[in-house]
């Protein structure tokens, strides 16, 4: 097994949390925030950030909140296995979140119902499809440049997507280069990153072997009904319209390259009673560029219960 990189005394501005960690039934240690009390929060990240993508919201939101937010296996501050050591599809993502809040449920007084999502990239796909197996935990949806439906473009992917999946080159770049780590920090915002903590956010992926999380999910990337998480893709997809009721905030920076248009309408589809703040100055990493902007109006809808706003 390969071990976290990012050190519990790293420089990581904003990002002072105590670690926790859950060894899961597969032998892996997984690490997640659990800061604040009061009514629960889970943060979901995607791919190539980790839970330090969601440092502002956590310091904002732990005052009177319980803020859970995990990194997945081969992220951030947990284990990082090889591909031979730990199955990376989209399944075990899933299996791995429900047995951490099976964990923190049974044996860390953490509360059954009442729960916040807040999903961005990877996170929509895991974090909906765990929703989808026990909806009656989820209280409240946020909503952050993500998807947890087929891709409503078909085949269609970003070449920088494309060439990372499918492609023994791209697959040297992300590995060897961080390329895919690296573009996202500079690519996935208009605003440029504060080189600290860019230097933060990239800090898990500092070597190949550390790597691997970050290629394994662009490869697990499916578009087709014969590749392997397409039907769990589409199984989510289709329960969406259970959560139309719920109170629900959209986030969305419309310059992301890969979660754009399309992909809000989709939502807008599925979630109609949803509120939608639109950021034309945002990128993929819409925290990064519109914090600011964003933050009040969450603390505002979690304080509220209601998706007026």
């Amino acid at each position: 097994m390969r071990g976290c990189s990012v050190g519990e005394q790293a420089n990581l501005p904003g990002y002072d949390f105590p670690a926790n960690y859950f060894r899961h039934g597969h032998g892996h240690r997984q690490h997640y925030v659990d800061a604040g009390r009061g009514a629960p929060v889970l943060m979901l990240h995607g791919n190539p950030s980790w839970s330090y993508y969601y440092r502002r919201v956590i310091a904002a939101l732990s005052v009177d909140h319980r803020c859970i937010v995990p990194d997945h296996i081969g992220m951030g501050r947990s284990d990082k296995p090889d591909a031979a050591q730990y199955d990376y599809h989209l399944k075990q993502r899933v299996d791995d979140l429900d047995a951490l809040m099976t964990h923190l449920i049974e044996n860390e007084a953490a509360p059954v119902t009442g729960w916040t999502l807040i999903v961005h990239d990877w996170g929509g796909m895991i974090g909906m499809a765990y929703a989808c197996r026990h909806p009656q935990r989820i209280a409240r949806l946020v909503i952050l440049n993500t998807g947890a439906f087929p891709n409503p473009k078909a085949l269609k992917l970003p070449w920088t997507l494309r060439l990372a999946r499918d492609s023994w080159l791209g697959a040297q770049l992300v590995l060897r280069c961080n390329a895919f780590a690296w573009g996202a920090s500079r690519f996935g915002v208009k605003h440029r990153m504060d080189a600290g903590e860019r230097a933060a956010l990239l800090s898990p992926y500092d070597s190949p072997a550390h790597r691997v999380a970050t290629l394994k999910f662009v490869q697990d990337i499916p578009l087709m009904p014969a590749d392997r998480g397409y039907d769990l893709v589409a199984e989510t997809g289709a329960a969406l319209a259970q959560f139309a009721n719920r109170p629900t905030m959209i986030f969305w920076g419309k310059q992301d390259f890969v979660f754009d248009d399309a992909f809000l309408q989709v939502w807008r589809q599925k979630l109609p009673a949803a509120v939608v703040h639109e950021y034309a100055d945002a990128g993929h990493y819409v925290l990064e560029d519109a914090h600011e902007r964003i933050i009040p109006l969450l603390r505002a809808f979690l304080a509220s219960g209601t998706a007026s706003g």
